[in-house]
């Protein structure tokens, strides 16, 4: 089935990106899923290419880009050592704000490609990348119907580019799936997160699921996969919803 790994120019240089497509003849609706902090590697792969089989076309972008060569990690081997020492200067070359404004090369990229139906697309981001999906949809609230964020941490906070500040703008519909005693995400968090929302007249859903923060990654050590069907089961509803049942625009 189609992959194809093009190169796509940014304001930070170029950015490595993984696009799926369907199997059948499209166009299909298109869906930007924004990694995790392990980067890209055959399990968040897997991930974009499950997204593209459901009727999707996929970009899998490398936000770390900036950072230069790396990896693939074995989350598994990561977190069990000093993880922070190895991810932290790749997450520090990128952020809520970098990853929106990288979206604006990536839609100028689906823009060109004639197996896109409409303007209209979807955002999913896990971990680090929920808060990224987020800022992407508010930064860019003409184009995105559907943006979701599974144990996505850190959506609240005092930061110039937190997620919350982007609920004014957003547009979309939301998906928030929060992890149990997520010391990324606590209570007070999702409260303030989630007020805002409501503040901004955003329709969305937020849940708590009974798993672990990075429960929907498959080689993550606290996969959970009841829990992760639950999530591609809720995410695939709101996609279907928001785009294939959308008309084109």
């Amino acid at each position: 089935m189609p992959d194809e790994q093009v190169k796509v120019r940014t304001r930070g240089g170029d950015c490595p990106v993984h696009v799926m497509t369907p199997a059948d003849d499209g166009p299909w609706p298109a869906v930007i899923l924004y990694m995790d902090a392990g980067g890209i590697r055959p399990g968040v792969i897997g991930m974009a290419r499950r997204l593209a089989d459901a009727g999707f076309v996929v970009l899998l972008p490398d936000l770390f880009y900036r950072y230069g060569p790396y990896g693939p990690f074995v989350p598994k081997v990561v977190f069990a050592g000093d993880f922070r020492a190895v991810l932290g200067p790749l997450m520090a070359t990128t952020g809520n704000a970098k990853a929106a404004e990288d979206t604006e090369a990536l839609l100028a990229y689906l823009d060109t490609r004639d197996d896109v139906a409409g303007r209209k697309l979807g955002a999913v981001g896990f971990c680090m990348g929920g808060g990224m999906a987020l800022a992407a949809a508010g930064t860019y609230p003409e184009r995105f119907a559907a943006v979701a964020s599974f144990h996505g941490g850190r959506l609240a906070t005092d930061a110039d580019d937190s997620p919350h500040r982007f609920a004014p703008q957003l547009k979309a519909e939301a998906y928030i799936a929060a992890a149990q005693d997520d010391a990324s995400y606590p209570p007070d968090m999702a409260e303030r997160f989630e007020h805002a929302l409501t503040r901004a007249g955003v329709r969305y859903r937020a849940e708590t699921y009974p798993a672990a923060h990075g429960w929907m990654k498959p080689d993550f050590p606290v996969y959970d996969h009841e829990q992760a069907e639950r999530g591609w089961t809720e995410m695939l509803a709101l996609f279907d919803r928001t785009l294939h049942q959308a008309e084109p625009s």
